[in-house]
């Protein structure tokens, strides 16, 4: 068989074969996290949280609203060297991110049903 029908026919059953991913994807909820940022993330977005005193202290005195606390949460990054990730029962994790224009440093204790932020506060750099 010449080398051009081989080409066809792999590139036939590769067009079959990423319609029917696309028949059983479409729909679905479906991505690819594998860094440890954004499995982190991910999974800190996924719980229900709530603040610790002086969290919401710092969201009263700046106006921010729930929404832009779950933005920065979800599109943050995580600071591992600051992070207490060997900790046995609920992880503290730091979360970097930038709000108008300013740096925001996110603490957030990571448990199995529940994520608490612990702290939020502006980076002087």
């Amino acid at each position: 068989m010449k080398f051009i029908h081989r080409l066809g026919y792999y590139l036939g059953g590769f067009a079959i074969g990423l319609i029917i991913l696309m028949f059983f994807l479409n729909g679905k909820d479906a991505s690819c996290d594998y860094g440890p940022n954004a499995r982190t993330t991910k999974n800190i977005s996924s719980k229900p949280f709530t603040y610790s005193g002086e969290a919401a202290d710092f969201i009263k005195d700046n106006t921010f609203d729930s929404l832009t606390v779950v933005n920065l949460l979800k599109y943050g990054s995580v600071d591992f060297s600051k992070s207490k990730t060997t900790l046995d029962s609920c992880k503290v994790y730091h979360i970097d991110n930038t709000y108008k224009e300013k740096d925001i440093e996110l603490t957030v204790q990571n448990c199995d049903s529940l994520a608490t932020i612990l702290k939020i506060d502006y980076i002087n750099d």
